[in-house]
């Protein structure tokens, strides 16, 4: 691996701190280079608070002074912002600061950003380099990229299943409602965690009656979506409960109570396309979908996932509620205590 390519793989490691808390923002980091030696490094961490380019420049400052910041080179996973937001543009503190060479990964899409912080940098006569590693730097802001380009969230499915190929008993108790051990359930949790939303149907509510929130995992509970077309779902329900935002997708009323928005829809039209343009509208970026059969197999069936996580667990059930038909392409497959976790793409 050549040194430039280490340095961009260190802005890739450095915004991975940035996953779960900068949310609708991308990840980004940013490392400052003086004589093939890091001089100062700095990620985006908190949404609202200061880029990456900021954090690293004024750790270079800090530990070496401005003046070496003009023979200087900065490396940034995404092109730096040029317009003003929640802070202000980092191509301008490029440009104050004179640091005159630019390594970008991928380009912008948010509608605000689109090319002009690369033009913005140029005009001011900064060299820049674009596209660098961009395989690596566009599969880290999948979630961001997918949303601005595609216009609606990365949709990621999850679920598990037997040996023989079922995601539940026919009839559920406590001895048979798990499938998967306890180190896939917490890890579960953690996915929770580092996505904006989890959609369940209405069947999933009822009988599962779970939670939706990150319990064995320390982060904040995601936005809880129900496909909930009569609103059969009680209100004692636990997704009824306060501990997180939830959206009840319906053909009965459009209302906001307490944590809870009701959204109606035309159940006679696609179900789908509704549902994710109305999350677009509301900015979030990404949604595990951790629904029954019905519910999977539509987004598969309609070509609308970007991932599926799928658990094995080592046991067999014989009967129950067969697992989706899914055909992709098999990213990675990893052992968890007898559980097999198998990550797939759309081919």
């Amino acid at each position: 691996m050549l040194a430039e390519e280490k340095y961009m793989m260190r802005c890739i490691e450095l915004a991975q701190n940035g996953l779960g808390h900068v949310t609708p923002n991308p990840m980004v980091g940013a490392v400052i280079v003086h004589d093939e030696k890091i001089i100062g490094e700095g990620f985006h961490g908190q949404f609202g608070e200061a880029h990456a380019e900021v954090n690293a420049i004024n750790n270079a400052v800090a530990k070496y002074g401005e003046d070496i910041l003009q023979r200087s080179s900065i490396y940034v996973n995404l092109e730096p912002c040029s317009h003003f937001g929640k802070t202000p543009p980092c191509t301008d503190l490029i440009l104050k600061k004179k640091i005159p060479h630019v390594v970008i990964g991928c380009a912008d899409p948010f509608d605000q950003v689109k090319g002009a912080g690369i033009k913005k940098l140029l005009s001011g006569g900064v060299r820049v380099i674009q596209n660098f590693c961009e395989k690596e730097c566009r599969d880290l802001n999948k979630r961001f990229l997918t949303f601005h380009e595609k216009k609606r969230p990365y949709i990621i499915l999850k679920y598990a299943q037997s040996l023989d190929g079922f995601i539940a008993p026919q009839t559920v108790t406590e001895q048979n409602r798990w499938i998967t051990n306890e180190y896939s359930q917490t890890l579960v949790h953690k996915w929770r965690s580092e996505e904006q939303a989890i959609m369940i149907g209405t069947n999933t509510a009822k009988n599962d009656n779970p939670f939706l929130t990150v319990r064995e995992w320390k982060g904040k509970n995601p936005v809880r979506i129900v496909i909930d077309r009569e609103l059969k779902v009680d209100v004692m329900h636990n997704i009824y409960d306060l501990s997180a935002p939830t959206l009840i997708y319906n053909d009965v009323k459009n209302e906001t109570e307490k944590k809870h928005e009701f959204v109606r829809i035309d159940f006679k039209a696609n179900i789908l396309h509704q549902v994710l343009s109305s999350l677009h509208e509301k900015n979030i970026l990404s949604v595990i979908v951790e629904g029954g059969t019905k519910l999977l197999q539509s987004f598969i069936d309609e070509n609308c996932w970007d991932e599926a996580r799928i658990f094995t667990g080592n046991k067999f059930l014989e009967s129950g509620i067969k697992a989706p038909g899914i055909n992709g392409k098999i990213i990675s497959r990893e052992n968890i205590f007898n559980d097999t976790l198998l990550i797939l793409k759309p081919k």
